[in-house]
């Protein structure tokens, strides 16, 4: 995708939901980057999944994206600002607007699986009022609806620490979607789960997302997860992006160029 000549968003489309990276780079020891000047694109709709080894700098992406990770230089676009430059006020203002699921699902594991929904409305409620637990009733109306769509609503007052690891991810899609999310991020979500809960959760992702027209970027292991929910997928190796395109355009000799060797794709 072209990189658009502004960063900002579109000509009176104040919807926007674009991200931009220019030269993303960042290193955790000096010298030994990983990620290497970065650049690339992502509409403002659709499901793009990032494949590649470990340690390649996917979930650094990712992450660098809402600031869990501090760029070591480059820019993020994203509705008219360039969040690796935010601070403060402005940067926990952007953050609310982008959903995150973790791989390890990041739940508050004393509280209930509704208290654990209406964590996603943290950024627009009073503290002392949040402090106390109380939450506008269309909050609470919205938490529900979107335990119903997860398929978890009898289960708004169980603790998060007695729910299975599938259940904890439906929980945190759900807290994600919250937020009223602009960008949708979604860090290796499938890693601890079994084949047939990972294809679940994957269509909870597609589909909830896709219903509210909301953009994800989701970093995967799994190519064939990939191949079959992703409207784009970006291969990484060594930092860098070396394949971008649709899922059906992913050959065997690029996924060799991704992952190396060529003994893998037999299993």
């Amino acid at each position: 995708m072209t990189l658009p000549a502004n960063g900002g968003a579109a000509d009176g489309d104040a919807l926007d939901r674009s991200l931009v990276l220019r030269n993303l780079s960042k290193e955790y020891a000096r010298g030994k980057p990983v990620l290497r000047d970065v650049s690339i694109a992502f509409a403002g709709s659709g499901l793009t999944a990032i494949i590649g080894p470990s340690g390649t700098g996917k979930s650094t992406l990712i992450r660098c994206v809402n600031r869990l990770v501090e760029p070591t230089g480059g820019e993020i676009l994203f509705r008219g600002q360039d969040l690796a430059r935010l601070r403060g006020r402005r940067l926990r203002a952007a953050r609310r607007r982008i959903g995150m699921v973790f791989q390890e699902y990041n739940l508050v594991e004393r509280l209930s699986v509704i208290e654990n929904l209406l964590c996603g409305r943290l950024g627009y409620v009073n503290p002392f009022m949040a402090w106390l637990r109380k939450f506008p009733q269309a909050d609470i109306e919205r938490a529900f609806e979107l335990l119903d769509a997860v398929g978890l609503g009898a289960f708004a007052a169980q603790r998060a620490d007695a729910l299975s690891g599938g259940q904890r991810q439906r929980v945190g899609i759900a807290r994600a979607l919250m937020q009223h999310p602009d960008l949708l991020l979604a860090d290796e979500p499938t890693s601890s789960l079994d084949p047939r809960t990972s294809v679940e959760i994957m269509e909870l992702i597609a589909a909830l997302a896709g219903k509210a027209d909301i953009p994800v970027i989701v970093n995967i292991h799994q190519v064939e997860l990939a191949r079959r929910f992703a409207t784009r997928v970006v291969g990484m190796s060594g930092g860098r992006i070396v394949f971008d395109g649709p899922p059906g355009e992913l050959t065997d000799g690029h996924l060799k160029t991704i992952y190396g060797g060529e003994g893998w794709l037999a299993t």
